[in-house]
């Protein structure tokens, strides 16, 4: 580990203990985790508008997550490859991708990669998903296709034979799977949320990602009438955030009067340190884990933990 990331992992579960309230904890196990479940929670991370932070969340929620102990999974389903390079992945290393997973041409597990945030892991994106649609236009299932490879995958996400090079990936098993999908209602993300347990929706506080977001809640609607059953609003998280700008918090406010407690108390707010750190090739929470965007998202993962430990308790 780097000395940035070994002061974050160090910091984390300290910035979560002030984060997460006494009486969310769970007698006997640690509070800053949500109690483990048989298989891992899927959430895709959604919107079919470009440029709203969709990525960055994946990635910084993703990393929060891991420094306060749960093993995380990014799958990475957009051609842009967005969030491969912003997690250090390099072309060269996409030797095996989430087209190859989807075609059927290599099961999941052998796309994997390590990142170097411990306890985070991606299956990384070549711009060979740009045609995946075409080809699995007339394969059986083609919807399901994600779900399916992941219903496979060994829960610690381990290729039955590993190699010394692939001593990295722990035998821990996943606790989350974030799904990042491509700015667009394409098939991709049909097979997204198809697979997954629930939707967390990035929007940007500006007045035409509202009607954006009609159009993405329509869309999950029919994916859980036809598709998914299970398939639920997890949340929707408000990002670039200008607190100077009376539009920001209109927005805001408009969106809460909609969706209520679906929307995160946590808002995400412009920052320059957030849009430098890809170009770096690390999370936001390693580039610089004290500015005002890293710490929004670790407010934002200690709040998802509460809100997921909410729901299984009540599942219970």
């Amino acid at each position: 580990m780097e000395p940035i990331e070994k002061t974050l992992a160090a910091e984390a579960p300290r910035e979560m203990d002030n984060l997460i309230p006494a009486e969310d904890s769970t007698t006997g196990s640690d509070p800053m985790v949500a109690p483990s479940t048989d298989r891992p929670r899927i959430l895709v991370v959604a919107n079919q508008k470009g440029g709203v932070g969709k990525t960055t969340t994946a990635i910084n929620l993703g990393t929060a997550l891991a420094a306060v102990g749960e093993r995380v999974l990014v799958v990475d389903l957009d051609p842009q490859g967005n969030a491969s390079t912003g997690l250090g992945i390099g072309r060269n290393e996409r030797k095996v991708s989430a087209y190859d997973v989807l075609i059927g041409a290599a099961l999941i597990e052998d796309a994997i990669v390590p990142t170097k945030v411990p306890g985070l892991d991606i299956v990384p994106s070549t711009m060979d998903l740009l045609g995946a649609e075409l080809e699995l236009a007339s394969v059986q299932r083609r919807s399901h296709r994600l779900r399916d490879a992941l219903s496979r995958m060994p829960r610690n996400g381990r290729k039955r034979e590993t190699s010394e090079s692939e001593e990295k990936m722990t035998e821990r098993a996943y606790s989350y799977l974030l799904i990042d999908c491509p700015p667009s209602l394409n098939l991709l993300t049909i097979n997204a949320m198809t697979a997954a347990d629930a939707i967390l929706v990035p929007l940007q506080c500006e007045f035409f990602a509202l009607e954006g977001l009609s159009q993405l809640l329509r869309t999950v609607e029919r994916v859980k009438t036809s598709l998914n059953p299970r398939l639920d609003i997890q949340g929707i998280v408000l990002t670039m955030f200008d607190q100077r700008n009376k539009l920001s918090d209109q927005v805001a406010s408009d969106v809460r009067s909609y969706l209520g407690d679906k929307v995160y108390r946590t808002v995400i707010p412009r920052n320059v340190r957030i849009s430098e750190a890809p170009s770096y090739g690390k999370p936001a929470l390693v580039y610089d884990h004290r500015c005002a965007g890293s710490k929004a998202y670790m407010k934002l993962a200690a709040e998802m933990i509460q809100r997921e430990r909410r729901l299984r308790q009540t599942a219970a």
